[in-house]
């Protein structure tokens, strides 16, 4: 059962990462940004991101989190990515202003 709950989730990232990397705001330049955003938007938006404001201890928290849950992170990046999101999404940086989407009536 687990073996066909993972090709599920793998079927719906491939599915839906492509629709959600489309939609993705541009991460900030860096020599990470390019591996960021690969293993970041393989299964949401990089919106997600841009909303955090997180210190480096919660940064490697969530960066340790993904990667068990599978996002394909090399071990030798695992501290540039911390270091690119504490760095561009510290806690005391304003947050990024999101556009607000409404659905619409049909």
């Amino acid at each position: 059962m687990c073996r066909h709950r993972n090709v599920l989730v793998a079927l719906f990232c491939l599915c839906f990462g492509a629709l959600l990397h489309a939609q993705s705001l541009d991460l900030p330049a860096g020599p990470t940004q390019a591996k960021v955003t690969r293993a970041c938007t393989e299964c949401h938006s990089s919106q997600i991101i841009v909303q955090q404001r997180l210190s480096k201890g919660a940064w490697t928290k969530e960066v340790d989190k993904m990667i068990k849950w599978g996002a394909v992170v090399e071990a030798a990046d695992r501290d540039s990515f911390i270091e690119y999101l504490s760095s561009n999404f510290p806690p005391d940086k304003a947050p990024e202003s999101m556009p607000r989407t409404t659905a619409k009536n049909h």
